[in-house]
């Protein structure tokens, strides 16, 4: 799609349909950030200029993968983590001595930036709000201090922070809908020969609920713990689990997609806890639900 689409500009064509990150009907899309850098990094051969702000590409990449939980591949053009990745030896021996031998194109050109490792725990408000600046998110007073909130959380867990569990913090904000259930307490027993159990509390305006439920594995005993306070019976369709960043001490991102009696819904958190992150992406799938009023709760809540 995407060689046929230079193809067509060659011969007078002057509109292309695309898509970021190859998302769109079915397959075979023309992905809108591979023709944009094609067309900037080869100028002298197309002879064609568009208006995209190419450095907010890798962003509104990432946004999007956040927003639908498509994740892109490490391989994809462009966007992908392995990009502008340098492994063998006589490659990396090249780009040491000249970056255009292998990078056609900057990081920066994208949005990229160069050096991920940026703080730690006693890096401060205003470091983060510069920070975050770079990055391109403009965040206000009130947004500013969730976001410095869940920074030096997750500072306390992880020794360091980069750029990516930044982007993740936002991100998490951006696709944030009203809590009408929100994560109290969670604690769970599970191991060889003992049958996964878990208890919940979960907080309901100025209510504290409490429940437990056992299962296959401690996520699945979280989830019936869960549906036991809400009443809401969930089926998951789809659960996915990345690392955010390298290293045992990750920010493991989840993304879910949720059937509550006929209706999907999608969720999403992050947690350096795997079950907690689990946790809370069926919560805020289930929060999306109720905020939608999309269904009715089968019973009262209880205690």
């Amino acid at each position: 799609a995407v060689a046929n689409s230079l193809v067509a500009v060659q011969n007078g064509a002057r509109q292309i349909e695309c898509t970021i990150n190859g998302i769109g009907e079915r397959a075979g899309n023309a992905s809108l950030e591979e023709i944009v850098m094609a067309l900037k990094t080869r100028k002298d051969y197309f002879g064609i200029e568009t208006q995209v702000r190419t450095e907010e590409i890798y962003r509104t990449s990432k946004l999007l993968s956040h927003i639908t939980g498509v994740h892109v591949q490490p391989n994809k053009a462009i966007v992908g983590e392995n990009a502008f990745a340098h492994e063998a030896g006589i490659h990396q021996d090249g780009v040491l001595k000249e970056k255009l031998t292998y990078e056609i194109m900057r990081p920066e050109d994208i949005g990229r930036a160069a050096n991920k490792l940026v703080m730690g725990k006693h890096s401060g408000r205003r470091a983060l709000a510069a920070r975050l600046s770079e990055l391109g998110f403009e965040l206000d007073e009130g947004e500013l201090g969730k976001a410095f909130k869940k920074f030096k959380d997750l500072a306390d867990k992880k020794k360091d922070i980069f750029d990516e569990d930044l982007i993740s913090i936002v991100k998490d904000e951006i696709a944030q809908v009203p809590e009408t259930y929100a994560l109290d307490y969670l604690h769970m027993v599970s191991g060889t020969g003992v049958i996964p159990s878990a208890t919940v509390r979960l907080k309901k305006d100025d209510e504290v609920f409490q429940d437990s439920g056992v299962g296959d594995g401690p996520v699945d005993a979280v989830l019936n713990a869960i549906d036991a306070i809400t009443g809401l019976k969930g089926r998951l369709q789809d659960y996915q689990l990345r690392a955010v960043t390298s290293g045992k001490d990750a920010l493991g991102e989840v993304s879910v997609k949720v059937d509550f009696d006929g209706t999907v819904v999608p969720g999403k958190a992050s947690s350096t806890d795997v079950v907690e992150a689990s946790a809370r992406a069926y919560l805020n799938a289930l929060n999306r639900l109720l905020q939608s009023g999309g269904a009715r709760r089968t019973q009262e809540v209880g205690p």
